[in-house]
């Protein structure tokens, strides 16, 4: 009897150990929880000041319940879609990519990267906290993630090193660098661009060493991840609203109390209104510190901007049956 007391505590400390959710751990009676975000922006960078908040929201009023750890500026995977495949497959809980590379897991998402969808920030905000974004967000949970809220890059511009972008036929020849997604790459294309994605940690270097001549991406990303250094001309042409995506692996939010998943929601929705405060903010501040660091900046008039509207339309033509017009609508009545 006294051999068999001390097996059945293995036993039933064995039993126990299984039955714990995954990044939790047992102290006193209640568990804990371990949430690792990983992403690729620098540590200034709006959507990584805003996950400090988050942080300490989560942390304090969890009453230590919940742990954060933030791994920014690519520590862990060098692209989104890697991120994003960590969260998945719970290798990691969380994650904030550009929304672009998720269209690679749930094509739905293919319709916020059409060029030129949306006239404002404002537009773009009622569509994804609206009914077309809660749709989508929803509909991840197939794909084992639960997306949260919307962030925000912002507009994305070009850059390249040969001079002022100002009509489609100047990027013809060029190497462009494109999202991970492939109606950026078409879009790109139809601009007559040599297009090709390019996974965005090591685009610095590409640029650097001339495997490709030129980029896009919003002003908060030529700043901070000094893409000022390797390239001299930046045109705003706005031509895609880049949204991003607090992403957590669904089976971890789940196993989660009802009470922490109450808080990981309110903390979300909180995240991102102050990402999107401090993403407008550092638009301006850091449009500024490109020029003095010597980009040579230009903006694009009205009859220049629908230039590239006009040899964009064949990609709405190949991409609206693929997206769905209903979503493709209810995305452009966010304009109204």
């Amino acid at each position: 009897m006294k051999k068999f007391i001390p097996l059945l505590l293995i036993a039933i400390l064995i039993i126990s150990a299984c039955g714990r959710p995954s990044g939790s751990s047992s102290e006193g009676n209640e568990d804990t929880y371990t949430i690792r975000i990983a992403h690729l922006v620098p540590e200034e960078q709006s959507s990584h000041v805003a996950a400090e908040t988050f942080k300490e929201k989560l942390e304090k009023e969890s009453d230590g319940r919940i742990k954060v750890e933030l791994y920014p500026n690519g520590q862990l995977y060098g692209s989104d879609r890697e991120a994003i495949e960590a969260v998945q497959l719970g290798n990691i809980e969380m994650t904030i990519p550009a929304v672009a590379p998720l269209a690679s897991f749930n094509e739905k998402f293919l319709v916020f990267d059409l060029p030129f969808l949306f006239n404002s920030n404002e537009a773009a905000y009622k569509a994804l906290d609206g009914e077309l974004g809660q749709e989508l967000m929803a509909d991840l949970e197939k794909n084992d993630l639960k997306g949260l809220v919307f962030g925000e890059n912002g507009f994305r511009h070009m850059s390249n090193n040969n001079g002022p972008i100002e009509n489609p036929d100047q990027l013809k020849g060029l190497k462009f660098r494109t999202l991970e997604n492939p109606l950026h790459t078409d879009t790109f294309k139809a601009f007559g661009a040599n297009a090709s994605p390019f996974a965005f940690g090591e685009l610095y270097t590409a640029l650097q060493q001339g495997t490709y001549d030129a980029m896009e991406c919003p002003v908060s990303l030529y700043y901070t991840n000094k893409f000022y250094e390797v390239q001299d001309y930046l045109s705003l042409t706005g031509h895609v609203y880049a949204a991003t995506a607090l992403l957590m692996n669904n089976d971890f939010y789940n196993e989660l109390p009802e009470d922490l998943q109450k808080l990981v929601t309110e903390a979300s929705e909180e995240y991102r209104d102050e990402q999107r405060g401090l993403a407008q903010e550092q638009d301006v501040e850091f449009l500024g510190k490109l020029k003095e660091n010597g980009m040579e900046v230009n903006d694009l008039t009205d009859e220049q901007r629908d230039a590239f509207r006009e040899a964009a339309s064949s990609v709405y033509d190949q991409y609206v049956p693929k997206i769905g017009e209903d979503l493709v609508d209810k995305a452009l009545e966010a304009n109204n």
